[in-house]
């Protein structure tokens, strides 16, 4: 078994060192690289994705797999076995897709985020729908060609983001979502609007202070600067590829200060998970999240749980009127407060309240269905889009920017990914309930103590990287199985106060 091993290691290093070149890509991409280099960049990529596909197919390194996989009992290394386990599903593609259509796709999905931003920008939905219409029909065949008897249609995309989620579980927890919270929401953003200080909403809040508060923020959440740093980009996201190495963005708007404040913190979550995954698995395949929902979860926490509550304004909101000291004037930290939990009808996905959040995802699910299963065509997109928000979020977008154009997943090949979303949502309600029984969580937020959040979550969650499957996890941090009942209990007490 030592050859085989060996060997493995051997092509695991080169794939690690392509997958470094593809992330350096991609971050530059979405964060300063000029508009003009996307057709040369897209040329050199292609000459790497064919190369690093040679590798991945090579017969010596699938034989490696495949016998590491025969005799799994053999290897006394646990770590190794997971990876092997999960290399030896990762074939999948190796052996089922043929080549020039999986180099094709990823080169689509390459040039896919550039054409989805120009056409955000102009708000021209016809200028987007071939590349994604490509996008959905490669998916369609995708499914075809990994379907197993276990794992067929949408499933199958379900499963690659959340392993053991599929349409089953899902519709159970999106029937939950739309039993118990969407006639809640419509009750709760149908009362009388509360009235605020109008500079909340209509002041202008200059970049560069919004840019010293997020690195303020980065501070206070213990986010290592040594080991990552804060951009802008047109959609926030967080881009790691080691412990050491763990970047995320935000972006900043004049007229909404609570935007970046809250993107950042969103991101800080991601980062932070990753951060502090253990460095052992940094050169191996299984550094990162355990799953986009348990990712999630970290995200939605520190955002909404930990970001969003009284008691961390108590302590910070005085930073916050130091940066904008005339917008801010008089403005008390009470009202500041209730300014960003409203609940409310809104178009954004990312930057809906957490009582609507699940709502909006519960809108892309059932479209992703829809196209996975040929129910619903690219074209008709914007329509069904306009009717299930309208149908769920009680509001629909007037242009396709602030509808179907909003978000960059799908252009990115991502789709089965926004279910995980609200799943990593309920995901935190039942985590944050268990941390709460260890440590008094809204304590340390007052005392500006972060860290110790941050400390539970790696010993719970964060360090064990990708060893462990989201039902392992969600039983060491909680020690009970999925529910999505303390998710609704914890958004009904909320705001219902």
């Amino acid at each position: 078994m030592e050859q085989y091993i060996n060997l493995y290691k051997e092509f695991r290093q080169k794939i690690k060192a392509f997958e470094y070149a593809f992330w350096l890509m991609s971050w530059d991409q979405e964060t300063e690289a000029p508009n003009a280099s996307v057709d040369y960049r897209s040329k050199q990529f292609q000459v790497l994705a064919t190369e690093s596909y040679m590798l991945e197919s090579d017969p010596k390194y699938i034989e490696a797999i495949e016998k590491l996989y025969e005799n799994l009992d053999q290897l006394e290394d646990e770590d190794l076995k997971i990876e092997i386990k999960e290399a030896n599903k990762g074939l999948r593609i190796v052996k089922k897709v043929p080549k020039d259509e999986w180099i094709e796709y990823q080169v689509l999905t390459q040039s896919g985020s550039h054409i989805w931003a120009q056409a955000k920008e102009k708000n021209d939905f016809d200028m987007y729908a071939p590349t994604l219409e490509k996008i959905v029909d490669f998916n369609k065949k995708l499914v075809k060609y990994l379907e197993t008897p276990e794992l067929k249609g949408y499933d199958i995309l379900l499963d690659m983001f959340e392993e053991g989620f599929g349409v089953k579980e899902y519709d159970t927890f999106f029937n939950t979502v739309k039993e118990e919270l969407v006639p809640f929401v419509l009750e709760v953003t149908s009362r009388p609007k509360q009235k605020f200080n109008r500079r909340l909403s209509k002041a202008v809040y200059p970049k560069d202070k919004q840019s010293e508060f997020s690195h303020y923020l980065m501070e206070v959440f213990s986010y290592d600067t040594n080991k990552g740093l804060l951009k802008e980009s047109a959609h926030p996201f967080t881009s790691g590829v080691s412990s050491v190495d763990t970047r995320i963005t935000t972006h900043f708007y004049e007229n909404n200060l609570a935007s970046a404040i809250f993107s950042t913190i969103h991101e800080m979550g991601h980062g932070i998970y990753e951060q502090q995954n253990d460095p052992k698995y940094d050169d191996t395949a299984l550094h990162g999240g355990t799953s986009l929902g348990i990712h999630e979860s970290q995200s939605r926490m520190y955002e909404n749980m930990i970001g969003r509550s009284f008691a961390f304004w108590k302590t910070h909101y005085a930073k916050l009127v130091e940066c904008f000291p005339k917008q801010l004037k008089d403005i008390p930290v009470e009202e500041f407060y209730q300014y960003i939990n409203q609940a409310k009808r809104s178009l954004i996905r990312v930057e809906a309240d957490e009582l609507t959040y699940s709502l909006h995802v519960l809108v892309r699910y059932e479209i992703e269905k829809e196209l996975i299963n040929g129910k619903l065509k690219v074209k008709d997109l914007p329509r069904k889009w306009n009717q299930l928000m309208g149908q769920y979020v009680g509001k629909r977008p007037s242009t396709n920017k602030e509808g179907v154009l909003q978000d960059i997943h799908w252009s990115g090949g991502a789709i089965g990914y926004f279910p995980t979303y609200a799943l990593g949502s309920a995901y935190a309600a039942q985590i944050y309930r268990s941390m709460n029984k260890e440590i008094n969580v809204e304590k340390v937020i007052e005392e500006n103590n972060i860290a110790a959040i941050n400390a539970w979550s790696k010993e719970h969650i964060h360090k064990f990287a990708q060893t462990k499957t989201p039902k392992q996890i969600l039983q060491i941090a909680t020690q009970q199985d999925f529910t999505p009942k303390y998710y609704v209990e914890y958004l009904k007490e909320k705001f219902s106060n």
